[in-house]
């Protein structure tokens, strides 16, 4: 735990190294300005972005398996140390349902394997099931664990459900099994994550992955320009700090992204979490 007696600033950087906060995506041209310095083109966002945090999720590749040299471009673009995080895709996930989905798999994970030391956790994220696609979780769960044995060791894997009564020891103990992460998402049907680690414990792999994702149709009846922070999201990282705290106490490494769903501004919502975590740390 951090003493009191430590400044905000050494605070944030003793932790640092085993927390990594990122977005959703680096693509974003409206980011040209708040973020990106004027005139930063497409081609060279990457590895502006690298400049400022230390890892990213990649949201392309949950609409298509990324081409080797996609990702060999990637890899090029960001530092030793960087972690590159991404979607498992959704012809996967959401399309096939895990089934007969091992050559799309394969082909991903061979792509994605070109980023090398630089590949940090992959996404299984399930959308919403209604009961007619899974009755239970135990259905779910009799889908879901034949794919996890399926997986490579030496991979780091999170899964992400958005039902929320599955949210319980049976999906918990499955994915701790196989080493998986609970993907802890901020949703507005979903319970915070503060809540959860009061309930569960919520740690199944030797890290943890978190998402802000928001109100996705709410803030976009507000706007579609993702250049400027539109919701106040204080009260939300005022319990995700001392959350994202409790995981660390654990000697995990922790990774989290924000959308720019979550608020307006992706990179903004992370500036909010630091300025919290350092009021937080001097109180």
């Amino acid at each position: 735990m951090i003493s009191s007696g430590e400044t905000a600033g050494s605070a944030w950087d003793l932790i640092r190294p085993r927390l990594h906060i990122g977005t959703s995506s680096f693509s974003d041209e409206s980011w040209v300005g708040p973020f990106y310095p004027a005139g930063t083109k497409p081609a060279d966002f990457l590895s502006v972005y690298a400049r400022r945090f230390d890892t990213v999720e990649i949201d392309a590749t949950f609409y298509r398996i990324p081409s080797v040299a996609q990702v060999r471009s990637w890899a090029a673009k960001v530092p030793a140390g960087f972690k590159v995080a991404a979607k498992v895709p959704q012809v996967i996930t959401h399309e096939r349902l895990l089934l007969g989905c091992g050559d799309e798999m394969k082909s991903f994970l061979d792509a994605m394997g070109e980023l090398g030391e630089k590949l940090g956790p992959l996404l299984i994220q399930f959308p919403y099931f209604r009961p007619d696609a899974f009755a239970s979780i135990d259905a779910f769960l009799a889908r879901l664990e034949p794919f996890l044995e399926s997986l490579p060791s030496g991979r780091a894997f999170a899964v992400e459900v958005r039902n929320k009564a599955w949210v319980g020891d049976a999906l918990l103990s499955t994915l701790r099994r196989h080493r998986v992460a609970y993907a802890l998402i901020d949703l507005p049907w979903m319970p915070m994550a503060d809540e959860l680690i009061r309930k569960h414990d919520v740690v199944t792999s030797d890290f943890a992955y978190a998402r802000w994702l928001g109100d996705r149709k709410g803030i976009e009846a507000k706007t579609v320009h993702w250049d400027k922070l539109i919701v106040d999201r204080t009260p939300e990282m005022e319990r995700w700090v001392p959350a994202l705290a409790s995981l660390l106490e654990r000697s995990i490494e922790v990774y989290g992204y924000f959308n720019n769903h979550y608020a307006g501004h992706a990179p903004g919502s992370i500036e909010l979490l630091r300025e919290v975590w350092r009021r937080k740390l001097q109180s």
